[in-house]
């Protein structure tokens, strides 16, 4: 899809290049390695997803796409940007500025668009084309090949939940029987020339197909060589995604236990340990970065964490709002995630409180002021020339702080699983089952939660979604949390800056405002031809 679609040749001849083994690079050349050949074997196909493994956070090699905005290391924290939970203090050097003000997934010529359309057909092409393979073919079953195809499956359940989240009205508001969804692809091989959009139902359809034959496929598969991979488990999760997504709450909650059973909760000191590494406790599916093959100046953590050496992090920690962060108890140790009195040390910071003991409210004497930096940055590890800032965040940290050093990237852990558990109960009216579910993330985070507190419907969704901002923050759910709820957005209270936020500021909810979809490229529009400017957003 999209003007000239890259061969999906190329992508699986520089994985299998990478991949092989020597005696494989001496019998075939490398600048002829058929699909034929990337296909022939278990071992071969397996290398085609470590590709799409990788590329869930690294840097995009697409032919026709850029490297900038790739994988989930731009769009999960693109999406808490438009969404407005992951609140930026000052322009820094202008990246995600666009995506605070609405003005990148509003604009059909936008990299952002760009990017998450082409990247994520790219999923659903690979796996295409690993399914119709082995369906073709007279393949053994065998575990090993379980787990790729049920990977393909869940990969491009994946994909589309993604693309259909974000380019078309949601489920729950909308009409998903007329709605306009996206292009559903199924086969494989040129011309490459993209499809109709399908109906947002017809997309639902095609996913739960898919993330069903995932699950039925990995239920009988071996083992999943480390959590890059898609496990049972991870694919349990993608499925309760697309039941909630679409109020199926039955379904939700079902598979949302079942993917994090065997996933315990973290500790006290786990939870506050950074969230950089995948062997998390809770961490079901993640992204193991290696090293050679880091995003650095694109890479997650450079959008998210405050040490992270870059100018992006220097001049602008991101923060919580003051809203969601003031209602954390002293009980609940997450409040230790972010840091309400920090000094506001960046001259630009755009509340314009910045630079000195006396625009700052929270300082009366320029000593105080600076002990505070000091001590903020020697406990983190951030440099000298890190700024800090009121309601700061300190959930995220690095594993070498103050560098520019790789770090995993959490795609899925069991706190959501729980989370989405006591929604569909409490959807369903279960007003008990809601209440335990909520209680075993809650009585984990705050030693004085209680439960019995909440005793209807209302209650207990104001409390879960306050504990899916909190819980989940710089985790990429807001965007499509308030697009399930049907809310809107306004900053007024929260810390942010009209100044920097503009448009974003405050929107109305998604049910009355169509700014909420994603703009399909334009690119797209003009070289599919199914598509005319009337398929436009």
């Amino acid at each position: 899809m999209i003007r000239k679609k890259i061969l999906l040749l190329l992508a699986m001849s520089m994985v299998v290049i990478v991949g092989c083994s020597e005696d494989y690079l001496d019998t075939v050349p490398t600048d002829s390695i058929s699909e034929e050949a990337a296909l022939s074997s278990t071992e071969n196909m397996d290398l085609i997803l470590n590709g799409l493994h990788r590329m869930m956070y690294g840097q995009n090699v697409l032919e026709g796409a850029t490297s900038s905005r790739s994988g989930e290391s731009y769009f999960i924290p693109s999406f808490d940007a438009i969404g407005g939970n992951a609140i930026h203090s000052s322009p820094g050097n202008g990246w995600m500025t666009s995506d605070l003000k609405w003005t990148s997934h509003t604009n059909p010529s936008s990299t952002t668009n760009f990017n998450l359309w082409f990247q994520r057909y790219h999923f659903v092409e690979t796996a295409n084309t690993i399914i119709n393979k082995v369906a073709e073919s007279d393949f053994t079953e065998t575990e090993d090949l379980n787990k790729i195809l049920g990977q393909s499956y869940a990969y491009r359940a994946w994909a589309y939940l993604r693309l259909v989240t974000s380019f078309s009205r949601g489920y729950i508001y909308g009409t998903p029987s007329s709605d306009p969804g996206v292009p559903v692809l199924t086969e494989a091989g040129a011309p490459y020339e993209g499809g109709p959009r399908g109906t947002v139902e017809q997309v639902y359809v095609q996913m739960e197909s898919d993330i069903n034959a995932a699950v039925s496929y990995l239920q009988n598969a071996s083992a999943a060589d480390n959590k890059s991979n898609i496990s049972l488990n991870a694919a349990y999760g993608i499925k309760a995604r697309i039941a909630l997504s679409k109020g199926d709450w039955a379904t939700a909650a079902e598979s949302a236990a079942l993917a994090r059973d065997g996933y315990p909760l973290l500790s006290e000191s786990d939870w506050l340990s950074g969230f950089n590494s995948y062997d998390l406790s809770e961490v079901i599916w993640g992204g193991q970065v290696i090293d050679t093959e880091t995003n650095y100046f694109q890479s997650y953590f450079y959008f998210i964490a405050f040490a992270f050496n870059g100018s992006l992090n220097r001049s602008n920690p991101k923060l919580i709002s003051k809203e969601l962060y003031d209602r954390i108890p002293d009980t609940d140790y997450r409040n230790q995630a972010w840091l309400p009195l920090a000094p506001n040390t960046n001259s630009a910071a755009s509340n314009d409180q910045g630079g000195s003991y006396e625009t700052d409210p929270n300082y009366d004497n320029e000593e105080d002021f600076w002990a505070a930096w000091s001590e903020i940055i020697e406990k983190y590890g951030a440099t000298t020339a890190h700024n800090t800032h009121p309601y700061m965040n300190v959930k995220f940290q690095q594993k070498n702080p103050g560098s520019i050093d790789p770090d995993d990237v959490i795609y899925m852990r069991s706190a959501e699983m729980v989370l989405i558990e006591a929604e569909a109960k409490a959807m369903l009216n279960d007003v008990a089952g809601a209440q335990d579910a909520l209680d075993v993330l809650g009585s984990a985070r705050d030693s004085a939660f209680d439960k019995t507190a909440f005793t209807d419907q209302a209650s207990l969704m104001d409390e879960i979604k306050w504990q899916r901002r909190v819980e989940l923050w710089g985790e990429g759910f807001s965007y499509h949390d308030n697009l399930r709820w049907d809310e809107g957005i306004d900053q007024t209270n929260s810390g942010a800056s009209f100044t920097l936020y503009g448009d974003g500021f405050i929107q109305d909810k998604p049910s009355v405002n169509d700014d909420w979809i994603h703009k399909i490229p334009q690119s797209e529009i003009d070289a599919n031809p199914y598509m005319t400017d009337a398929d436009q957003n």
